[in-house]
């Protein structure tokens, strides 16, 4: 589907005068072009800039006109919110009638927010076509002037975080009746240890403020300091993450072995942030009956250097605690055995800065209630904090201080830094045993908002994107990083309605495709811009699909067997597509059904991709059951054999032969099955551990005895 198409598709019909008139510049494009007999003039580039920077303004002038009116729209709601709440304790109370009165206005307010951010991404794509299409066909590039210009009218970088969490803040009030929960918003913040159950997903630039308006309508957004207006620093959180030049907690990290240790220090707000959180994260397998674990102390920023270097004791570090007194003296021992520990591994193993990660996250949860919280991190850049090229980054101190919290961090070159693309969702929950999560949950993280990513790590990312030289192993998801995660969109409870307009009503998504069955319907520039990976198995126009774990050899005899005028070489087309498809379709996959990653991309040059493989004891025992069970079959074959030598004529001690010699191999084959095995195993090798040729092979060494036995007989019947 051209854009153009897209576009008129995908417009909401309030704004459609104020859209960019992307038809319009197409045509004048093409009719420059057509009249110029294809020689582009400057006088035809002036005329096409004017005509394109009027688009602009119109846009701009709309967005902002538009942001004014919704923010005005939220302080006005803000006063009648307050003015309602306020006569809870008068004489004539609000009705409940009153409070959805005001819920509809929040949810009109937050539709208008969803429209603005949607029509900015909207138009954002529209202005960067136009100018692709534009330097294609007039060899002229206009792309860098032009990007000046969207730059000095950013109106597809407007931020909505103060209005989000302005309306979660009024939407919880209005929701609650007047009474939202009430808690230690800084619970989180004060938290020595966290056991949580966590999912993780990546959301695409053009779903992030959809997804949170969805989510405030369930949740709050949780704010630390609610004695001040929110600012947008106060959601910055950096972290840098401690590793030595053997990066061995980044490969402990990637392979999850049991115990593997992450070390980091953060800090939440700007650089001026006194307070700095000395974390370390254990990596726990399930079949120890441990949960892995986040614990962290919190130590003043001008101690950090002497901690890390061991001059600064443990017991100058908590001096001051347990003078205070205001932590039980468990809670002190515990925190001190943390820190004596973290000092140790920080001083053995020589652990330095090596990543920074940054990010702005929008958490989203009720105060003093950790059962279900949702954090969505956005602006994610990875930075190098390390020395291994020679370049001293921290000079020597913590972290480096040439940077801050001023992303995108342009005065870094590109080889220092990482900026993700996608913003990462989180979701962590504390629910009892059997207890299922919340439907809305379940419906979000379903949705085609969101990419489940397992087991991603921002630590594991940076580390092997930047310091990609050094690292043999890399994560599963890093080779198709360029694929489109964006889904065609799931019509569910989930999409955000304007009240009193149905879900049928709604306007199309953004890369929805309307009705069309197609899905994500980008057209062929579209796709290539955004780098997807091309199939190994991908198959010509026409050909039959890919069934799940089909191969693609197996489809192409099975194209031949359908294609096929001889039934003689179409049955044998079908036998070779049977016996492809058994030994070669059904491959095992280690990752999820249904994630943006696909088992046939292959690792870059010198690299191998390690996917996380979970290893029990149990494992280990089935293992070895199977070899026993070989075992007995081959004892069993043994034993025929014996009594056919021990108790038989000169005749039938030849036919044992056949008996023995298929348990020989059965106890042979199981033996060199049961290592490879357990080889893999101890390895957490991704591979398939079917068994494809042992019963087939037993099957036909025990047919080939039993009928070399009948023909011994037959032989010393006929003598």
């Amino acid at each position: 589907m051209r854009f153009g198409e897209q576009l008129n598709r995908s417009l909401i019909r309030e704004y459609s005068y104020y859209y960019i008139s992307y038809e319009d510049l197409k045509n004048e494009l093409e009719e420059n072009l057509s009249s110029s007999h294809g020689h582009w003039t400057e006088e035809l580039e002036t005329q096409f800039l004017e005509s394109l920077e009027v688009e602009l303004d119109k846009v701009y002038t709309f967005c902002k006109v538009k942001h004014n009116e919704v923010t005005r729209r939220v302080k006005e709601a803000h006063e009648q919110v307050q003015m309602t709440v306020r006569a809870l304790d008068s004489n004539t109370p609000p009705s409940d009638l009153d409070f959805e009165i005001l819920e509809d206005e929040l949810s009109d307010i937050i539709a208008d927010v969803h429209d603005l951010a949607k029509f900015s991404r909207l138009n954002y794509t529209g202005f960067q076509k136009i100018i692709k299409k534009h330097d294609k066909k007039t060899k002229f590039t206009l792309k860098p002037i032009f990007q000046v210009r969207l730059d000095s009218k950013p109106f597809f970088k407007e931020n909505y975080d103060e209005l989000v969490v302005k309306i979660s803040q009024l939407y919880d009030v209005v929701r609650t009746r007047g009474n939202p929960v009430r808690g230690d918003s800084a619970a989180g913040g004060k938290q020595q240890n966290f056991v949580r159950q966590t999912t993780k997903y990546w959301v695409h630039p053009d779903n992030v403020t959809e997804l949170k308006l969805i989510i405030l309508k369930h949740l709050p957004v949780l704010v630390f300091n609610t004695n001040k207006e929110f600012e947008k620093e106060d959601s910055a959180i950096t972290s840098i993450y401690y590793d030595n030049e053997d990066l061995d907690l980044y490969y402990g990290r990637l392979r999850k072995d049991e115990g593997a240790e992450a070390h980091r220090l953060r800090w939440y707000g700007g650089m001026n942030s006194d307070t700095i959180f000395v974390e370390r994260k254990t990596h726990r397998e399930d079949w120890t009956g441990e949960k892995s674990v986040k614990a962290r102390f919190a130590l003043k920023e001008r101690y950090v250097n002497d901690f890390l270097k061991g001059k600064y004791t443990v017991e100058k570090a908590f001096a001051k605690m347990r003078k205070d007194g205001k932590k039980s003296m468990k809670e002190i021992e515990n925190l001190e055995a943390l820190a004596t520990e973290i000092q140790y591994t920080m001083l053995k193993k020589k652990l330095r800065p090596v990543a920074r990660s940054f990010y702005n996250r929008t958490a989203f949860q009720l105060p003093g209630d950790a059962r279900v919280r949702i954090s969505l991190d956005t602006e994610l850049s990875m930075v190098r904090e390390d020395n291994f090229d020679g370049n001293d980054r921290t000079k020597g101190n913590w972290r480096r201080m040439d940077i801050g919290v001023d992303w995108p961090f342009k005065q870094l070159k590109e080889s220092e830094i990482c900026r993700f693309p996608y913003a990462v969702l989180e979701v962590k929950l504390q629910t009892q045993l059997g207890q299922e999560p919340p439907e809305w949950v379940r419906e979000l993280v379903g949705s085609h908002l969101v990419e489940p990513v397992p087991k991603f790590s921002k630590f594991i990312h940076g580390v092997a994107t930047l310091l990609n030289d050094k690292v043999d192993s890399i994560p599963f998801w890093l080779p198709q990083m360029a694929v489109d995660i964006r889904k065609p969109v799931i019509s569910s409870q989930i999409n955000i309605n304007r009240p009193g307009r149905s879900e049928n009503d709604s306007e199309d998504d953004f890369f929805s495709g309307g009705s069309n069955p197609s899905g994500n319907l980008l057209d062929t520039e579209e796709r290539v811009g955004y780098g997807a990976i091309e199939d190994v198995n991908e198959q010509p126009a026409g050909a039959p699909a890919l069934a799940p774990g089909q191969s693609g050899a197996a489809v192409a005899f099975q194209r031949r067997a359908n294609t096929a005028s001889n039934p003689v070489a179409k049955k044998w087309y079908e036998f070779l597509a049977f016996w492809n498809h058994y030994l070669y379709g059904d491959q095992i996959t280690k990752v999820a059904p249904g994630t943006v990653f696909d088992t046939t991309v292959r690792a870059p040059p010198g690299k191998t991709i390690c996917v996380p493989v979970r290893v029990e004891p149990k494992v280990y025992f089935a293992t070895e059951r199977t070899f026993l069970s070989w075992l007995s079959i081959a004892l069993i074959l043994n034993a025929v054999a014996i009594s056919m030598l021990t108790y038989g004529t000169a005749t039938t001690m030849v036919a044992s032969v056949g008996f023995f010699l298929t348990a020989l191999v059965t106890i042979l084959y199981s033996a060199y099955v049961y290592r490879d095995r357990v080889v893999n195993i101890r390895l957490k090798n991704a591979v398939d551990y079917e068994n494809k040729y042992g019963p087939p092979m037993i099957c036909v060494l025990l047919v080939l005895s039993t009928v070399f036995s009948f023909y011994c007989s037959y032989q010393k019947v006929s003598a």
